[in-house]
């Protein structure tokens, strides 16, 4: 398996966003993730951390 599951990087500490990522999109908005089983959210943040050997995403909020 190849996603990834994305944090939200809050006061020194990774919160999980969404599991099995394997889809970040740029829009006007921020960023659109979209996991394996189609589900979307967006949120106003950019990518801060790509682990890949980990499987992580680690977002900031702008």
């Amino acid at each position: 398996m190849c996603e990834a599951h994305a944090y939200l990087h809050k006061d020194d500490q990774d919160e999980l966003f969404m599991e099995n990522v394997d889809s970040v999109l740029p829009n006007e908005d921020g960023l659109v993730l979209e996991n394996i089983f189609g589900q979307r959210k967006i949120i106003k943040a950019r990518i801060k951390e790509l682990a890949l050997v980990d499987h992580k995403i680690i977002l900031e909020q702008i």
